[in-house]
């Protein structure tokens, strides 16, 4: 694997530079999941390729999932075997061959509330799904519990709530990293990767699009890019894109807003994950490191995209069922962190936003444009293939097919050798061994390349104030390395300090910031309206989450003020 691409200023400035003067096979628009993914995929098939992200990569609905890696076991109840098949064969690959440094396995508890038909009925679900799972799987087979034996793994459900309980397995991530390290491999294989690049013009020459105008939005700078064919990977803004292209497009996508609420670990006492079964859905507890991720609502959501609100009905509901559970319940006051996503779900006949597809679909509405909609994040690699597949239709010289199944992500190579001398790497460094296993498990053999930042700085090896489960160096690697160009993008995607905090990141903000100004080059007018900036998106956050309904919350969060230039969604808003 070639060395892994630096993310940085003078990347980003040799980027944009690339983009006016190269003519490249594919353009991709949306650095999320699926456009990294599509840039990797593109870019390893030999194909010359750029992706421009209007703000930052994964700053929407992949930054803000379940975070999960899995096969959707509610999937089978509807019959869509074929999805749960193909998510199932992804986590598999994630989990062993293309992240292992990111994906992990976990388990989760189904409890049980009615005798004799629940067990043989979600029994019989859970043998299909470790079947699907294929005989050589990295996770274990479900397994069927007691009340007791389910009190014994998880001794905070109340004993009325069960009858006895299933547990099964499947993976979860760190989505924003995950997305983030997708497209450092992609940018590591040849991919020109840029954020803050908007596309504000399709450019055409008759009805073929044969490119787009982009936007620094840093700078204001614009430039034509030219491109045999523009993929558009923009999830819940796939209509706005066809829009731009001047016509409606072949499907529209339909968002659906997912509330999450993340408290500490200690109110819930629990050695497990639990699914539970609400009247719409499910609802997950997701073990997060020391805290619990407990969502999702499922709602549909008409308003500002870029900054999808949650209201205090979103998170009541949240409480009000996973309080059916636990025998002590959790309040407003143990929630440290609240945030939402919009789900793009294609569009269907059907009202109920939880009934539709999450199977993704291709289109070319023009010659020169493709576009790609729906799915789910776990399925991103193959919605990414399929992608890059259509738009060989405008690429001249052709291509060979996908192999990014067999395309470990950065970081993965070396990263089993280095959990093996766990002790001894840690023992060099002078760190506690649970940091150094941390750290592994969020840069894998990326961690060499932290660590040597604090050569010539040994304060970088302290904890950050305000978030001690972070490094000051993982901070400052996030502008030398990472491409985080705004205080956000460290504190609520390089890191996840803004969820994992009671004051949400404020209390870090200011030390953050100064240890990203100098790669950055911000002096100390830049650093204070960075800081100003951030705790004014917290206090609209905060404020949203007291409204009642969605257009008070979506009202009380707008008013913050975009960290990114107004440039911004002027296209697309």
């Amino acid at each position: 694997m070639p060395s892994p691409a630096r993310l940085d200023t003078d990347n980003r400035a040799s980027s944009w530079q690339a983009l006016g003067s190269t003519e490249f096979d594919v353009l991709v628009v949306g650095g999320g999941v699926t456009g990294s993914g599509a840039a990797l995929d593109a870019a390893t098939r030999g194909l010359s390729v750029a992706m421009v992200e209007a703000r930052d990569f994964a700053s929407g609905t992949s930054s803000r999932s379940s975070k999960l890696f899995h096969g959707g076991l509610r999937y089978l109840e509807q019959l869509n075997f074929g999805l749960v098949r193909e998510a199932l064969h992804e986590r598999e690959l994630m989990l062993t061959r293309i992240a292992p440094h990111l994906v992990k396995p976990v388990s989760f508890l189904y409890p049980l509330r009615h005798r004799f038909w629940e067990r043989p009925y979600v029994g019989a679900g859970m043998t299909l799904y470790d079947l699907m799972s294929g005989t050589n799987r990295s996770v274990p087979h479900h397994r069927h519990f007691t009340r007791g034996g389910a009190l014994r793994k998880a001794p905070g459900l109340k004993r009325t709530a069960l009858t006895g309980a299933l547990m099964y397995y499947d993976a979860q991530a760190d989505d924003a990293r995950h997305t983030l390290m997708v497209a450092r491999t992609a940018a590591t294989y040849g991919a020109t990767v840029l954020s803050s690049a908007e596309v504000v013009k399709l450019n055409h020459a008759g009805e073929r699009v044969v490119g787009a105008r982009v936007r620094d939005v840093e700078t204001g700078d614009e430039v034509d890019v030219k491109a045999s064919v523009v993929v558009n990977c923009t999830g819940v803004w796939t209509d706005d894109i066809q829009t731009l292209a001047g016509g409606r497009g072949r499907f529209h996508v339909r968002a659906s807003k997912g509330v999450h609420i993340v408290v500490p670990r200690d109110r819930i006492n629990s050695e497990t994950g639990m699914i539970l079964r609400t009247e719409k859905s499910v609802l997950f507890v997701i073990p997060w490191n020391t805290h619990w991720i407990v969502g999702t609502t499922d709602t549909d959501w008409t308003l500002h995209k870029a900054h999808p609100a949650a209201s205090r009905a979103d998170i009541e509901y949240i409480l009000d069922h996973v309080n059916t559970v636990l025998a002590v319940p959790l309040t407003h006051d143990d929630i440290q962190g609240v945030y939402a996503g919009l789900r793009p779900l294609l569009s269907g006949e059907n009202e109920s936003t939880s009934q539709l597809s999450r199977e993704h679909a291709v289109a070319r509405p023009q010659p020169g444009l493709i576009s790609i909609a729906g799915g789910k994040y776990t399925t991103y690699r193959v919605m990414a293939k399929d992608a890059i597949d259509a738009a060989l239709e405008d690429v001249s010289s052709g291509a060979p097919s996908s192999v990014t199944q067999h395309i470990p992500l950065t970081g993965a190579e070396g990263y089993h050798a280095m959990v093996n001398q766990l002790e001894k790497v840690a023992g060099l460094h002078g760190l506690p061994v649970w940091r150094m296993r941390r750290l592994l498990d969020r840069y894998g053999s990326l961690t060499e390349e932290v660590l040597a930042m604090t050569a010539n700085d040994a304060s970088l090896l302290e904890p950050l104030e305000g978030a001690e489960e972070y490094l000051r160096a993982e901070i400052a690697y996030a502008a030398t390395h990472e491409g985080a160009l705004h205080l956000d993008d460290v504190l609520a995607r390089r890191t996840r300090i803004s969820i994992e905090t009671p004051d949400r990141g404020t209390a870090s903000a200011e030390a953050a910031a100064r240890l990203v100004a100098p790669p950055l080059g911000w002096d100390e007018e830049r650093i204070a309206n960075e800081v100003q900036a951030y705790s004014a998106r917290v206090e609209a956050e905060r404020r949203s989450q007291l409204q009642d309904d969605d257009l008070a919350a979506d009202a009380a969060r707008i008013a913050a003020p975009d960290t990114r230039a107004v440039a911004v969604g002027r296209a697309l808003d």
